[in-house]
């Protein structure tokens, strides 16, 4: 695959998304592929009916922003299920991917690095296992932003049982479950403030791996 540079320097996070893909380090023998949690059955249905029934229960489709939509094969089954949607990504190539292999569909892809780059204006968010590849610093930075819309709907992979929520990581570098921990927006140094909290699903893996949660905020 062509290499994908087309800032002279990139941010670390940047950089280390470009190489996953361009290196298939995710898995899949495809040009992009956003890894088994985009794509086993035994943890995408049940994700799948839970964010379903929030985005049918409001009286009029709401307008969903996916920040970190990936290869979109999770995306592409909830466009239908809203106003309009608008998918973002930090890898410019996968976005270009993105538009082509989804142009039948009735959705934006943008390229944005969503810890620096304001974001697009939506009721409901998505954040689907992102924050948990980045840095306190930035997360921090994305979490401000969040506050313009009314709903998040966040996706995380969380160590079983106890653990030290939030120890900081390299961007890009692996996730927190090595380290016994993982990402709680509630708690410090983030401390994000909602009106209200749900969880949506709970996903054990297996091989101790861990468990994908998925909540529901009201902001």
């Amino acid at each position: 695959m062509k290499k994908d540079r087309t800032d002279k320097k990139p941010w670390p996070t940047k950089e280390a998304m470009i190489q996953i893909y361009e290196k298939n380090l995710w898995g899949g023998n495809v040009d992009f592929y956003s890894g088994e949690g985009s794509h086993h059955p035994l943890i995408l249905n049940p994700y799948m009916e839970a964010v379903i029934s929030i985005l049918t229960s409001f009286e009029s489709p709401i307008q969903v922003c996916d920040l970190g939509c990936g290869d979109f094969n999770v995306g592409r089954q909830l466009v239908k299920h809203t106003k309009n949607y608008k998918a973002v990504d930090i890898v410019p190539s996968l976005i270009e991917f993105n538009k082509k292999k989804y142009k039948n569909l009735n959705v934006k892809f943008e390229c944005l690095d969503i810890a620096k780059n304001e974001l697009p204006e939506a009721d409901c968010a998505i954040l689907r296992q992102v924050l948990q590849h980045l840095s306190n610093s930035e997360i921090k930075s994305i979490l401000d932003k969040l506050y313009q819309y009314k709903y998040l709907i966040l996706t995380e992979h969380l160590p079983h049982g106890s653990f030290t929520p939030n120890k900081d990581i390299i961007s890009g570098q692996g996730i927190r479950l090595k380290k016994n921990s993982g990402i709680d927006i509630l708690e410090s140094p983030f401390n994000f403030k909602v009106k209200s909290e749900k969880l949506l699903s709970n996903i054990v893996l297996e091989n101790q791996k861990g468990c994908l949660v998925t909540k529901l905020y009201q902001i």
